[in-house]
């Protein structure tokens, strides 16, 4: 880009831009970069992420993509923000009630994303970003919004004696760390089974740990 003070505006290619045009095609090609991302991590995981290739097929240099994005971390780390805001509205959409019925509700939230987007459950859950969620602290200040509502009807159950003396954001965890766990497992072939025998697996699983904090017990 060059500037032109007759008009005032970038000039690119010899024709005159303003900034909103320059702003608006900025965003657009930022958009496309991601959207030709997203396919190829659907397609191939990290191992079909190259920048090479999206630039081709965006059409644009590899460098250009450095405007838009500081390195392959930075689109990596927004695939994995897609996949969290994907989780998070997927677990806000689950109806709120009694904690117990919630917490198998949710169960099921996690499973179907899981197994449906099995990809952006990866983006969210298994990939390595500084983006991505840590415990405690993003928990404890409410960074997650899927964590936020576990620890806030957590915290009703232990005001109300529901359950022991174990913190909400400990219970959190396990229970995170079982559903994340079994489903590693599964889609690594180390769990025998098609995906129906699968998923009554993980209900039963979540349910004896969910359970075995609460003083009150399902029927």
């Amino acid at each position: 880009y060059s500037f032109n003070t007759q008009c005032g505006n970038q000039v690119q290619g010899g024709v005159c831009r303003n900034s909103h045009d320059v702003y608006t095609a900025y965003v657009r090609t930022k958009e496309q970069i991601f959207a030709v991302a997203r396919k190829a991590f659907d397609r191939d995981g990290l191992e079909g992420l190259s920048l090479r290739d999206i630039a081709r097929e965006v059409g644009i240099t590899p460098m250009a993509i450095y405007r838009h994005y500081a390195n392959k971390q930075a689109l990596i780390d927004a695939l994995v923000l897609d996949g969290l805001a994907e989780w998070s509205r997927r677990a806000l959409a689950v109806p709120r009630g009694e904690p117990l019925a919630w917490f198998e509700r949710m169960g099921d939230a996690f499973l179907d994303f899981a197994l449906d987007e099995p990809r952006l459950f990866e983006a969210a859950f298994l990939i390595h970003s500084t983006t991505a969620r840590r415990y405690p602290d993003d928990f404890l200040a409410e960074r997650s919004p899927a964590g936020a509502i576990y620890l806030e009807l957590l915290g009703q159950a232990k005001a109300q004696d529901q359950i022991g003396d174990t913190e909400p954001i400990e219970i959190m965890i396990t229970i995170a760390g079982l559903s994340q766990g079994l489903v590693t497992l599964y889609r690594a072939g180390r769990i025998a089974g098609g995906e129906d025998e699968f998923r009554a697996l993980f209900r039963r699983a979540m349910r004896r740990c969910i359970q075995s904090y609460f003083t009150e017990k399902w029927a």
